[in-house]
């Protein structure tokens, strides 16, 4: 399937070297080398390749930007490769995070499976599943917690999701990161646990979701 790509990035020779691989293999890319111009193209691109070393705005001020107002999946391509941009760029929404410099075939690899989940999104509306006082609703894509919207990232989300299709099921981790990344091999074990911790904090409800030691988690309590 071709995915119109959203490339932005600086240097004009790593721009110019990764869409020619895209486009030769069927992406058609448009290249910026601006946050402001990623700002006013994101929408029409079907996934968004994101360097945070940009000359006006920082990426992560980007990606926070976009996700504001969009749910068009970004796959972080930077550089910068220390934990504290990684777990901020996964907390501001990312749907993956890789530094350079990547092999093309896992980076074509990560987009397939990005794309697939964005693509599954877009399902009709489902259940309503209610734990407690936390309400999921999985066709609006909105959770409320003693009836206030908790405003979950589009990870947080799809990982309650799968927890949700199943209350009081423990489910494991490799089957978490598989249904949430779409290949548990692609999925980084680090970017599971950042969400899920970013998930407890914002349900607020301790013991609700629940560690399984050794196997995964479950949502409700015994």
């Amino acid at each position: 399937m071709a995915v119109r790509v959203l490339l932005v990035e600086d240097d004009a020779g790593v721009a110019g070297a990764l869409a020619e691989s895209l486009h030769a293999r069927g992406h058609p890319v448009t290249s910026v080398g601006r946050g402001a111009d990623a700002l006013h193209r994101h929408r029409d691109a079907d996934l968004v390749l994101l360097d945070l070393g940009l000359p006006d705005i920082d990426g992560l001020d980007v990606l926070r930007k976009i996700r504001a107002v969009s749910p068009v999946p970004v796959i972080v391509l930077t550089a910068r490769g220390d934990e504290r941009s990684i777990v901020r760029g996964l907390r501001l929404g990312a749907d993956d995070y890789l530094t350079k410099p990547v092999r093309l075939a896992e980076l074509l690899a990560r987009m397939d499976a990005v794309v697939r989940r964005a693509v599954a999104r877009e399902a009709p509306a489902g259940d309503v599943v209610r734990v407690e006082d936390v309400e999921i609703d999985l066709g609006a894509r909105r959770v409320l917690v003693a009836g206030h919207d908790i405003g979950l990232t589009t990870k947080e989300f799809e990982i309650l999701a799968v927890l949700a299709a199943r209350p009081g099921t423990a489910v494991s981790r490799q089957q978490l990161m598989d249904e949430v990344w779409g290949d548990a091999y692609l999925a980084v074990s680090r970017s599971l646990d950042v969400h899920l911790t970013g998930l407890r904090a914002k349900l607020d409800r301790p013991g609700l979701l629940a560690t399984i030691r050794g196997f995964g988690y479950r949502l409700g309590r015994d």
